[in-house]
């Protein structure tokens, strides 16, 4: 489950979403475009699609990988609020001109419906823009689980949960001093946060120096992208090896536990809402990690997590000896993960 395996998912997103809007927007043009011609209008809605969606599909899903937009992420959030808003707009303005200048028979003209065009499109900028935001502080899973209500009423799930623990951040603190020691997590926290992307993880939570993923059953098990996971994260890191010495002198190194079981999942607060996992599931998950320093393994994973999904090619799979787990009465069989 390699970062090329990725970048080329990616791609294939960007490229069907490119051809999807494509589509929307022809469809789009011949249905309320001139009805005289709906054909030009209809190629009107693939050249404003090309011009306009595309670059902003680009920006949406690689825009991250970028070392411009890494530095953009450093900005306070209104400042790289306002910074998207404007990339937004002269996007759409500038995408809206040449279309103009292509698809038209008649050259480009300042009128009411270009006027329109231009409002509407900073209008719709702003709102995605909030959305894309708030998603992000909140995660854009848990965001639409509030939206729809989905755990207002506490539900029963079976889960992955993958806990991602940095090693010696005691050490490493001391050592960098409290500002710049934030600021290296804040980086170790945005290489799991890209692995989670790609890995169609949630980000649960962070609490410290640990990172609390999660997935639903279907999605986690599914090629086994939860244990892929783990290696994706140290890519990752490794990939941002020069950002790190120059910046800190030292690279992150992390332990990480892997566990599937059934969890309760509900809305809890009330001036500050959020969606809280309950259960014997993240404390087995806790005691794994645990385990990792016990045992000198950096990646553990309970063998209920193995016993409904397989290992993705370049992972291997090393049984260990069962563990006592405090609070459960029978041992704990687990096994430790390894890159081929």
């Amino acid at each position: 489950m390699s970062l090329a395996t990725r970048k080329r998912r990616s791609w294939r997103i960007f490229l069907w979403l490119s051809v999807g809007s494509a589509l929307v927007s022809a469809y789009f043009g011949y249905s309320v475009g001139d009805q005289d011609t709906p054909w030009h209008s209809a190629w009107a809605g693939v050249v404003n699609s090309i011009l306009i969606a595309t670059p902003i599909l680009l920006f949406e899903i690689e825009g991250r990988r970028f070392g411009l937009v890494k530095r953009l992420l450093r900005l306070p959030l209104l400042w790289y609020f306002v910074l998207r808003i404007l990339f937004y707009v002269v996007v759409i303005v500038t995408g809206l001109v040449l279309a103009r200048v292509i698809a038209s028979t008649n050259g480009f003209k300042l009128d009411d419906i270009f006027r329109n065009s231009v409002v509407f499109a900073i209008a719709m900028s702003v709102s995605a823009n909030i959305v894309f935001e708030f998603g992000g502080l909140v995660g854009f899973a848990t965001l639409r689980n509030l939206l729809t209500g989905r755990y207002v009423k506490p539900r029963t799930e079976h889960r992955v949960f993958l806990l991602v623990d940095m090693k010696n951040s005691t050490g490493i603190a001391e050592k960098l001093g409290s500002i710049a020691f934030h600021q290296f997590l804040n980086e170790f926290f945005r290489n799991v946060s890209d692995a989670a992307l790609d890995c169609r993880a949630e980000i649960h939570k962070y609490v410290g120096d640990e990172a609390i993923l999660t997935w639903s059953k279907t999605r986690a098990l599914a090629n086994g992208e939860c244990l892929a996971c783990p290696f994706l994260i140290r890519e990752r890191i490794t990939a941002d090896r020069e950002v790190y010495l120059e910046r800190f002198g030292l690279m992150p190194e992390f332990r990480a536990a892997i566990h599937y079981g059934e969890i309760v999942a509900g809305e809890i607060g009330d001036v500050r809402r959020e969606i809280a996992f309950v259960g014997d599931t993240l404390n087995v998950a806790a005691r794994l990690l645990d385990a990792c320093r016990a045992l000198g393994h950096d990646v553990l994973v309970s063998a209920d997590t193995l016993a409904h999904t397989s290992a993705p090619d370049g992972v291997t799979v090393q049984t260990l000896p069962m563990i006592s787990v405090r609070g459960r009465s029978a041992p704990l069989a687990i096994a430790a993960l390894s890159q081929a």
